[in-house]
């Protein structure tokens, strides 16, 4: 039903998340942390310049996640809508729309289109959000081989 990085989920998708992060906070090397406290840094000092960064890339997997299961809303719409053909309807999300369009209506070219949209559309986001990520997502090269 749901996968890890879906917030369609809700309370239901937090343990995926939360374990993924604990693995995030688990790959922060200890003595970089010990070498903050000896040069005096307090709680926020190591938060801001040794967790949030070492902890971008995990951050950047569950955006990345995140974004491709939010082009995926469909379940819960269709439970909760009834799979409703009503245009007003405010669970009319386009997958739930590209669903009535094809099985409903039997518009099977109009729904293969309006799934081309929906792919073009999420590569371009998974793409820009890639692209962008080469500043804020912090790789640690010289812990690589630790």
């Amino acid at each position: 039903m749901g996968h890890t990085g879906r917030g369609v989920d809700g309370l239901w998708g937090i343990g995926g998340g939360a374990i993924i992060y604990l693995a995030g906070l688990q790959n922060i090397p200890p003595h970089l942390c010990e070498a903050a406290e000896i040069d005096g840094a307090g709680g926020w000092q190591k938060f801001r310049h040794i967790t949030m960064p070492m902890m971008t890339p995990t951050i950047f997997f569950v955006l990345i996640t995140s974004l491709i299961g939010a082009f995926q809303v469909f379940d819960v719409a269709y439970i909760l809508g009834g799979a409703s053909t009503d245009r007003g309807s405010s669970l009319l999300f386009y997958l739930l729309n590209l669903y009535n369009e094809g099985f409903r209506n039997g518009r099977f070219g109009y729904a293969s289109a309006l799934a081309w949209v929906l792919v073009i559309l999420a590569a371009v986001v998974i793409i820009i959000t890639f692209r962008s990520s080469e500043r804020w997502v912090y790789y640690d090269s010289e812990g690589a081989g630790e």
